[in-house]
């Protein structure tokens, strides 16, 4: 016993500092950054005093601004289009049988699969010679910028919201879809009162991950702007170009602060979603 207990012991030992590791692995460099984001020392890697002045100068930068509202606009609106169409694909694939699917079911990996270089280099093909087609042909005079940044990051993240979406979906049994249609309802009613309400931890999932991306997608959408339509990270690594600043380190923060009061936001509609379900449920069995 005595044995076994130290044994016990040691292994918890071992774990909790494994555990200590991988966190400090994983948060130093965030903390790290953090802190220097304060420091008035304009080497980056120097602490030189508590000061403000950097996230002063991110306030009055009417470029850095600019980037900001351009790279928000673009994560949105690419992740509202591509939710819709990355869902859509899901049921697709999982509910329904088509010639060409497997094709279809292969071509929609792509891009998670090629690098990002060849992804931005294909976007760059495409917008050459199609907007040139487009504008042709309607008479347009279309350019790239934020509309091509746009269609670029939902050609990526299509594939990772359906992703996501597809997971929820395999796991979800389809007694209740089949039950509703029974009962009379039609797909649409069935996929709105059944089937999304059961899916939307996946959706919310997939949203996350595709505004995530495109927040701080860089290549592609480096090769994808036009003039005046220049994204924060693509701003923030011409930059790194013409010299590192603590200011780099406050975007930064500002953006990781972003980032984790998306992950907030959806964790409050995930569980406020959950809430709603378990109460309609609950409903009927109280009468």
């Amino acid at each position: 016993m005595r044995g076994t207990l130290k044994g016990s012991k040691g292994t918890r030992a071992i774990l909790s500092v494994n555990a200590l590791l991988i966190f400090a692995f994983l948060y130093a460099p965030i903390i790290l950054l953090v802190a220097f984001s304060f420091s008035d020392n304009r080497n980056v890697g120097q602490w030189g005093g508590f000061t403000f002045d950097w996230y002063r100068e991110f306030g009055e930068n009417d470029a850095l601004q600019d980037a900001l509202w351009v790279s928000v606009k673009v994560a949105v609106w690419s992740t509202l289009i591509s939710v819709v169409l990355g869902t859509l694909s899901a049921l697709a694939l999982e509910r329904f049988s088509f010639r060409g699917k497997k094709v279809f079911d292969g071509l929609l990996y792509l891009p998670i699969i090629i690098p990002d270089v060849t992804m931005a280099v294909m976007m760059l093909l495409f917008f050459s010679e199609g907007l040139e087609i487009i504008n042709n042909f309607f008479g347009w005079q279309w350019t790239k910028g934020f509309q091509t940044i746009t269609i670029s990051h939902v050609a990526f993240n299509i594939s990772f919201v359906s992703v996501v979406v597809r997971a929820r979906l395999e796991g979800m049994d389809q007694i209740h879809e089949e039950a509703a249609m029974d009962l009379y309802a039609s797909r649409w009613r069935t996929f709105r009162y059944v089937t999304l309400p059961q899916i939307a931890p996946g959706v919310a999932g997939g949203a996350l991950l595709a505004i995530t991306i495109s927040l701080d997608d860089v290549v592609v959408t480096q090769f994808s702007a036009g003039p005046g339509s220049t994204t924060l990270p693509v701003y923030v690594f011409g930059l790194i170009r013409r010299g590192v600043t603590p200011l780099i380190n406050a975007t930064s923060v500002i953006m990781l602060a972003i980032s984790i009061a998306l992950i907030l936001i959806s964790l409050l509609l995930q569980q406020s979603g959950g809430f709603r379900l378990r109460g309609r449920r609950s409903e009927p069995e109280s009468t």
